[in-house]
């Protein structure tokens, strides 16, 4: 039986010294890959400082990166190129590991600058943490914690930054290390999970905010006087005719009294739109949803939800898409749903710009839930569905007044037929969430939707709005319904899973090459996947590969804030290492319709005409690839 290896790939860029970095290019790096370094040192910093400790520790120890004062070098010496081909990166890179490392390092004694308490950057009377995740990323969380600092670090640089073993074994070496080979050792007792690495459990650029100790802060500063006349002026307001705690639910007290605000918060002006101005609209969005679901005339289920979205108090869970703005409406918004989901009641609104979900359990407030997705711009397909709930490993949707009909199949077996599903006013019936199941992936259970202008795939990401499956050429994808589309997705559906949580719009495959393997076995295939974002940024291109007969296919290179497989530029080089039958190991690289060559260096050498190579090669050999286009425009390996 053939065998194969398609967790290694050619490495982005070859190893060496990069040579001296001024001062204004670390800083250019600083401002480009701020969120990176951040990222970085939160999750190498020890767990024990707490969520918010450990997100202000992190901003200072990036900001700390760069030399202070006029009196410094002009120039700084780099070690090698990482994986952004950026010498200034890779300084900072290095400067933030190190300090990290001291802060999770103990001692005894007078505690290392790092150790104290950060002064940059300074948030007075706020906690700020991430956005919290699902069960993966908690468990992730968990086992990193268990993990030595050094430890963590060879995981963290090798699932987020993508480093090999020699290069994280000399990094940690830079930064001070004793053991790094210890180091990644113990590393390999958790299984590595990049996708959770880049999720938002572990974004400390995006941050919710609740309040620190009120009582502490008053006895602990200057400003108790002013602190306690601002809780009269409040307690003063709350008390007003038609204020008060108990109307709002889970809201945190009212905090001021202007009058649009108040306007915003009527649960008698929400906009309701008419059930039949869909069939007359030009437009196909959420702003011709009519309100739907049981409980739409509930005015004291509407104050409470109005209530918190605007203010929140601190036991509501709130979670928001990336690069979605959690604050309250500017007017009144557009009711879509009110109305009692499994075990829940649940309200969904609509601003212009955002989704806003507000769930309350349905025998009180307490566990409210808030979930916030951005949608500007949303029409067709990205205006189709949204998540009513989840629960029990299922997911409910509501779908747009022109579905006429909706069923459920799984993307992983293409032949099969799909299941219809129930539609009562607009709420499917439940279907498998793919976004919350663990465990090994077996299938993949998208939602069918049909209305006047075709049939249409959406699949479960975690988030609020479904993202839109398409399959083709980028700049003309056809839906992923299609048999072709379906055969295409069939081997590839699995790799969805990393882009959970990540505020997917769409997701386009399209097969771009197929290549014949040495010894006539057959040719295997190319797919290149690539999810756009609501926000714009954060896309991320997948190229993957599958040897014929294989069930699966397996992600060998990935992209992200790339052009490369998408409507700007849709051409695409990849190459994995693949072992044949006859255990023989080649380096097999394949470029999209209109590559006219490729060539590899570094650890293989060859070239050859056409989009495809294969050269046979030493096993974990490393290699850049370059491919020519027939316009003679060069593009560089995925990766």
């Amino acid at each position: 039986m053939q065998s194969q290896d398609v967790s290694q790939r050619h490495a982005p860029f070859p190893a060496g010294s990069a040579g001296p970095v001024d001062v204004e290019q670390a800083e250019a790096a600083l401002v480009e890959h701020y969120p990176r370094l951040v990222r970085l040192a939160y999750l190498v910093l020890p767990p024990g400082l707490g969520r918010s400790r450990r997100v202000l520790t992190a901003h200072a120890l990036a900001q700390r990166a760069l030399p202070r004062g006029r009196r410094q070098p002009s120039v700084i010496p780099a070690q090698a190129v990482g994986r952004e081909g950026d010498p200034g990166y890779t300084y900072l890179r290095e400067r933030v590991l190190r300090t990290a490392l001291e802060a999770a390092r103990p001692r005894k004694g007078l505690p290392r600058l790092t150790q104290l308490p950060a002064p940059l950057p300074q948030v007075w009377g706020l906690k700020l943490f991430p956005r919290s995740g699902g069960a993966d990323e908690l468990a992730l969380d968990q086992r990193l914690s268990a993990l030595s600092g050094p430890a963590r670090a060879a995981y963290v640089l090798r699932g987020l930054e993508k480093l090999p073993d020699p290069d994280i074994r000399d990094l940690l070496d830079a930064a001070g290390v004793a053991d790094p080979g210890g180091a990644l050792a113990s590393a390999n007792s958790v299984p590595m999970q990049p996708g959770l690495l880049s999720s938002p459990e572990f974004d400390p650029c995006s941050l919710q905010a609740r309040p620190t100790d009120l009582m502490r802060r008053r006895q602990h500063t200057k400003a108790a006087l002013a602190a306690a006349a601002a809780l009269a002026v409040c307690g003063a307001l709350v008390a007003l005719p038609g204020g008060g705690w108990g109307p709002d639910g889970a809201a945190a007290p009212a905090y001021a009294g202007n009058p649009a605000a108040e306007a915003a918060l009527d649960p008698g002006k929400v906009v309701r739109v008419s059930p039949t101005a869909w069939r007359t609209s030009a437009r196909t969005d959420f702003s011709v949803w009519p309100a739907r679901g049981p409980l739409t005339g509930d005015k004291a289920l509407l104050r409470r939800a109005l209530a918190v979205w605007a203010r929140p108090g601190e036991a509501v869970r709130v979670s928001a898409t990336p690069g979605t703005q959690t604050g309250g409406p500017a007017g009144p918004p557009q009711l879509l749903y009110a109305g009692e989901v499994d075990a829940a009641r649940v309200v969904i609104l609509y601003d212009g710009l955002r989704i806003v979900r507000y769930a309350e359990p349905k025998n009180g407030t307490r566990g409210a839930a808030l979930d916030f997705a951005r949608v500007d711009g949303a029409t067709g397909a990205g205006a189709s569905a949204l998540v009513l709930g989840r629960s029990d490993g299922n997911v409910r949707y509501l779908t747009a007044p022109w579905v006429t009909k909706a069923a459920q199949r799984d993307l992983t077996k293409p032949d099969a037929g799909a299941t219809p599903l129930t539609l009562a006013d607009g709420v499917t019936a439940p279907l498998a969430s793919p976004a919350v199941r663990t465990g090994g992936c077996t299938s993949w259970t998208v939602l069918q939707l049909t209305d006047a202008s075709g049939t249409r795939l959406t699949t479960d990401l975690g988030e609020l709005v479904p993202a839109h499956l398409t399959a083709g050429r980028p700049g003309a994808p056809g839906e992923a319904s299609g048999a072709r589309g379906l055969r295409t997705w069939a081997p590839f559906a699995c790799s969805l899973a990393a882009e959970r949580s990540s505020g997917i719009r769409s997701v386009n495959a399209w097969a771009y090459a197929e290549q014949p393997l040495p010894g006539g076995t057959g040719p295997g295939a190319w797919v290149c996947t690539r999810a756009e974002t609501w926000r714009g940024d954060g896309t991320a291109a997948l190229a993957q590969f599958r040897t014929p007969g294989g069930a699966a296919g397996a992600v060998v290179a990935k992209g992200t804030d790339v052009p490369a497989c998408g409507p700007r530029d849709p051409h695409v080089l990849a190459g994995v290492l693949w072992k044949s039958a006859a255990g023989s190991w080649y380096l097999l690289a394949a470029g999209s319709e209109g590559t006219s060559s490729v060539s590899a260096t570094g650890g293989v050498t060859a070239s050859a005409r056409g989009p495809l190579l294969a050269v046979k090669a030493e096993q974990g050999a490393r290699a850049e690839l370059k491919g020519t286009l027939t316009d003679g425009r060069e593009i560089s390996g995925l990766g």
